[in-house]
């Protein structure tokens, strides 16, 4: 393993490069082999979906993302306020400080979707610092694009503890560097667990001032998304971690015992990543068999009310208890202020819609009837641990059989 050596004021600091990639166990690799075979259901649901179908469990599944990236960092969206950023409306709820940090971190994952597709995209120090300016071009002070000057500390605001130290500033560019050359390369790593190690070793690295949990997580997504099989959407797990965040922390914690220690273990993290990636990937199954089943009726719904099609993803917002507005049903369906405002009308007289304020403030929710919908068909249930779920597998394969 290569050593860094920075030079400072006549000392010598020692490095070492990156966290490696762990060596993984025969469970760790079937495992992998559980979340390949679940992306690629996914992406035979996906594409067999009826467009406006999959275009609303698309924004709904980014929107959560946004959401739980940011509450990670402390800044809580509604779902509302969330599908308003996804959708480039103005805010419902959040306060302006808030509403800055989603912009700014959908801009950036937005940004991500498109490289997604580019062939001749690579990784390069600047490409970080682009979407880090991306996120936190709103607060100067948070030096957005720029490495950070000197020493960082992550505190536990709770009890004021420091729990983690970042390498030496000097050492940030070289770590980079190295970390792009390592995403770069060629390798038969995983991309669940070679994303997994991105998001760890830029975490460790803390290159900004702020925000490195948030560039961390969409670096991961970003990695992900060069992969192909599904869109970087339903790859992210970014909602997942946004559901489990002391988990998250607990074992960020127990992986960097509180300094730069690439030499430490990191397969306790790639194990969390991939429990993670399982359970994400069921849920998002599971949300599109629910959606399936809103939509189903809402089809019905609108056949004996003579309604457009173009409706029924009003009515599956108004099912989902989200607040539809005028102008971004106008815009998702390309329709004149005219057309638009006549069609919500016709929700509202066939009482599906209810209106609610006036003039640019004006926005429609679902009736009691509509949100049953979404009440009778929801899926319940909780995510699979995939560990419990191979080592059941196992049990069972290595039961005796009786005779008949």
């Amino acid at each position: 393993m290569k050593s860094i050596y920075i030079y400072t004021n006549d000392e010598r600091f020692l490095y070492m490069p990156l966290y490696q990639v762990p060596v993984l166990t025969p469970d760790d690799i079937a495992v992998v082999e559980m979340i390949n075979d679940l992306r690629q259901r996914l992406r035979h649901y996906i594409q067999s979906n009826p467009q406006r179908w999959s275009g609303m469990l698309r924004r709904s599944t980014m929107a959560r993302a946004i959401q739980g990236s940011n509450s990670i960092e402390g800044y809580h969206a509604t779902m509302d306020d969330a599908i308003a950023a996804v959708d480039d409306e103005e805010p419902m709820d959040a306060n302006e400080e808030t509403w800055r940090e989603i912009i700014g971190y959908r801009n950036a994952m937005t940004y991500i979707l498109q490289l997604s597709e580019d062939g001749q995209f690579e990784y390069h120090p600047q490409l970080i610092r682009s979407l880090h300016f991306m996120m936190l071009q709103h607060s100067l002070k948070k030096m957005p694009g720029r490495w950070r000057p000197g020493d960082i500390y992550v505190v536990n605001e709770a009890t004021e503890e420091r729990v983690y130290e970042g390498p030496d500033a000097l050492a940030v560019p070289r770590l980079i560097d190295e970390l792009m050359d390592y995403l770069n390369a060629s390798t038969d790593c995983p991309v669940v667990v070679k994303a997994a190690m991105a998001h760890l070793n830029f975490t460790m690295i803390h290159p900004f001032k702020d925000g490195n949990g948030r560039m961390a997580r969409a670096l991961q997504t970003l990695v992900l998304s060069r992969d192909g099989i599904i869109s970087p959407i339903f790859s992210s797990i970014e909602e997942w971690l946004g559901r489990n965040t002391p988990a998250y922390y607990e074992i960020l914690a127990q992986v960097g015992k509180g300094a730069w220690h690439p030499e430490n273990d990191a397969l306790a993290w790639v194990q969390f990543c991939l429990r993670a990636h399982f359970q994400q990937a069921q849920t998002i199954e599971k949300r599109n068999e629910w959606f399936g089943k809103i939509y189903n009726e809402i089809s019905r719904i609108a056949t004996v009310n003579h309604l457009n099609e173009r409706m029924n993803i009003a009515l599956m917002d108004g099912a989902l208890g989200h607040r539809v507005r005028a102008g971004q049903y106008r815009v998702e369906n390309e329709l004149s202020d005219v057309v638009a405002s006549r069609d919500l009308k016709k929700l509202c007289d066939a009482e599906l819609l209810i209106p609610h304020g006036e003039r640019r403030g004006r926005f429609y929710t679902g009736s009691k009837s509509l949100q049953e919908i979404a009440q009778r068909t929801k899926i319940s249930g909780r995510a699979d641990d995939p560990y419990e779920l191979l080592r059941e597998r196992q049990e069972g394969e290595a039961s005796p059989q009786l005779p008949l």
